[in-house]
């Protein structure tokens, strides 16, 4: 058990710590856009004996800050996974109270007026309230001049591929285009301009918590030239230093876009 002095101790250590990382990070090497995958909630509610919902909110707390963070270092834009399409399959007894605490969550962000929300996912597979809590979200905060926050609730990134060939051909064949002159002229920015987050900047750097190393289907098109960063903190433990850590990593690394 530690004891107040200790404590106090503790806590100087660590101001002093997140001060000096603070001031070592460049304006011109913060990235644009960072995504986050969100993981290890149910490991943290079951480490400390407590019900998987503990562990959701207890991790939905923590959003509000990571993107307070984000935007205290400039960054642009954050996509944020929250929910899978996998994750659709868990049971309704995890699964429903999650639903809720997403909405709530959403509904956190949009009341702090700061960001605009933009939901990426496949919101057809979701519970109508769950759509439409997103769906308002981003109505909402259309306007808002801030950093642009994804949302991404009953996303997975092989339905995002698939979406996205869907649409470009439902829109070429509205056009009259032939299967044969689509084939012979589509190239990677078609595709692109039907993605989720068409039009934003691709992520400079992804963050996954709880000390998994893979990607899990998170923004596969949009990640091919992202930086990664692994930490093993479960994401209810992930701390501003955590943070500032990822940002110098990325910082100090050469970027080569794959040349």
């Amino acid at each position: 058990m530690r004891t107040p002095g200790k404590q106090k101790l503790r806590d100087a250590v660590y101001a002093l710590y997140e001060r000096r990382l603070t001031r070592s990070l460049s304006p011109d090497r913060i990235p644009r856009h960072i995504g986050v995958i969100i993981d290890g909630n149910r490991r943290w509610a079951r480490q400390g004996g407590d019900p998987v919902s503990r562990g959701h909110e207890a991790g939905a707390n923590k959003i509000t800050e990571f993107l307070h963070w984000c935007d205290g270092v400039g960054v642009k834009v954050v996509t944020v996974w929250m929910l899978s399409t996998d994750n659709l399959t868990r049971p309704a007894e995890e699964l429903e109270p999650l639903l809720r605490i997403i909405e709530q969550t959403v509904e956190e962000l949009t009341a702090i007026g700061r960001w605009r929300i933009h939901p990426v996912g496949a919101l057809d597979l979701l519970p109508g309230s769950t759509a439409e809590a997103l769906k308002a979200a981003e109505t909402d905060t259309h306007d808002v001049d801030g950093m642009l926050v994804n949302v991404a609730v009953g996303y997975g990134g092989r339905r995002e591929l698939a979406d996205a060939v869907r649409s470009l051909l439902l829109e070429e064949a509205a056009q009259g285009i032939s299967i044969e002159e689509l084939a012979d002229r589509v190239d990677v920015e078609h595709i692109a301009r039907h993605l989720y987050t068409k039009g934003q900047p691709d992520p400079d750097l992804v963050i996954r918590t709880s000390g998994e190393q893979r990607l899990g289907g998170f923004l596969l098109w949009q990640s091919a030239l992202s930086e990664f960063y692994f930490c093993e903190a479960l994401w209810p433990d992930f701390r501003h230093v955590d943070f500032l850590r990822a940002i110098r990593s990325y910082a100090q690394r050469e970027r080569r876009f794959g040349t």
